[in-house]
């Protein structure tokens, strides 16, 4: 059984009282692994594990979808509960993702170096498609195939001029036997790029659930429209979009595809 529940987004669900901040963070629990799956921007993801009687001290692996700090800033307050610890989980990321980035209201990359995080847990960094185990797989860097997605860059790199079009960004793909999991942070790499790499990487076509940010938020009109056909064309039995989809997205998603509410504290069932 998949089970994976909502610890940050933007949005927070009624008559749960919990935190919610413009980050994402899920806890996933999958053959007896527990994954957490970004850190959020702050310690919210910490406060609502705990409101909601999750252990994050037992951690198998902690995935980094990218660099931005909405997804990487909370693994410092990680570290306080983990740097004495006898056993620690294995940070799964791309090459990169610690690298800084700005834009013209300062710098977003991860508020600790490589090095920081590097002294308190081992880090693996992935490019390439790698199982973490027999069925959960992390894609590394995706390619990115279609015309239409990841063509604008999110900033710079810092130090540099260099436009960033976060080269780290990647995703996990869940085999559930015939049908795949996606799980995405902000799908910087476009999220047909992902869906399709998947497909291709775990041989498998059928898609049950793609679960995360669809990074559509100020994304062109036509962008949105190629988007929900494509996705419509692959046929996921459920989406459950959330932090940077946008509103005018979700709504144009919702008129072809099965979309379902997100927030903190939903908790997903497969």
């Amino acid at each position: 059984m998949f089970q994976l529940t909502v610890l940050a987004d933007n949005n927070t669900i009624i008559d749960k009282y919990l935190l919610g901040e413009p980050a994402l963070s899920f806890y996933i629990e999958y053959n007896n692994k527990k994954i957490l799956f970004d850190t959020g921007y702050s310690d919210v993801f910490i406060n609502n594990a705990e409101k909601l009687g999750i252990s994050l001290e037992d951690l198998d692996f902690i995935v980094l979808s990218h660099g931005h700090n909405d997804h990487t800033g909370g693994i410092k307050y990680l570290i306080e509960r983990y740097k004495n610890a006898n056993r620690k989980p294995e940070v799964i990321a791309c090459s990169g993702v610690f690298t800084q980035r700005y834009d013209s209201d300062g710098e977003f990359g991860s508020p600790l170096t490589k090095e920081e995080i590097e002294s308190c847990f081992k880090v693996r960094y992935i490019d390439t498609p790698q199982n973490l185990t027999e069925n959960i797989c992390f894609l590394g860097r995706i390619p990115r195939v279609t015309d239409f997605e990841a063509k604008k860059p999110v900033g710079f790199i810092a130090g540099t001029e260099e436009p960033d079009f976060v080269k780290d960004d990647s995703a996990l793909a869940i085999n559930l036997g015939s049908e795949i999991v996606l799980i995405t942070g902000c799908s910087h790499s476009g999220i047909i790029n992902i869906c399709k790499y998947a497909q291709k990487m775990l041989g498998l076509h059928s898609i049950n659930s793609i679960i995360g940010g669809l990074h559509l938020h100020n994304a062109q009109e036509d962008v949105v429209i190629r988007t929900t056909e494509e996705l419509a064309a692959l046929n996921p039995k459920n989406i459950y979009a959330c932090h940077c989809t946008g509103l005018n997205s979700l709504c144009k998603l919702n008129s072809r595809l099965n979309l379902k509410e997100m927030g903190c504290g939903i908790k997903i069932i497969i």
